[in-house]
């Protein structure tokens, strides 16, 4: 078995409990689905409300590494720590001998004399079987980053309208 985990740190200028809104919550995957077409064709709800237990089936754009369809499912969220997780359930890095696909969004807060900042740390955690341990090479951090870059992006737009 392979394991490994990657990380990205994005600081933001809101207050941490601001971006836990949308992080913490359902509104992020349609933001993504919004405003990163290149990545997402299609988020659709299978079951649940955004907490612990919500299915999301994941439809990508072709050509993505990791196949056209997958299924994750939100395996914590934790509002006092503003922490969550979710994990590949179907297909996708499943389908090419991962064994665990979870991904980690915690939102941070930053203290500092002039104004309220946080910071959204987006980590990936997978394990692969050895025989397919060349498929580790797949793991990328950059669409989590994008994500962040986006999620910053919409609070600088609904913060200045």
């Amino acid at each position: 078995m392979v394991s490994g985990q990657v990380s990205h740190e994005l600081e933001v200028k809101v207050p941490a409990g601001q971006v836990w809104e949308l992080y913490g919550s359902l509104r992020l995957a349609y933001l993504v689905q919004q405003q990163l077409s290149n990545l997402i064709e299609k988020v659709d709800v299978i079951h649940g409300d955004g907490g612990v237990g919500t299915v999301l089936q994941l439809t990508f754009v072709p050509g993505f590494p990791s196949g056209r369809v997958c299924k994750e499912k939100f395996t914590k969220v934790d509002d006092e720590k503003r922490v969550k997780e979710s994990e590949v359930i179907e297909g996708g890095f499943l389908d090419l001998g991962f064994t665990l696909y979870r991904v980690r969004f915690e939102i941070i807060e930053k203290e500092d004399d002039k104004e309220s900042s946080s910071i959204i740390k987006s980590t990936i955690e997978y394990d692969v079987k050895e025989e397919a341990a060349a498929n580790a090479s797949f793991v990328s951090i950059k669409h989590f980053a994008d994500i962040a870059e986006t999620a910053k992006n919409s609070f600088t737009t609904t913060t200045t309208t």
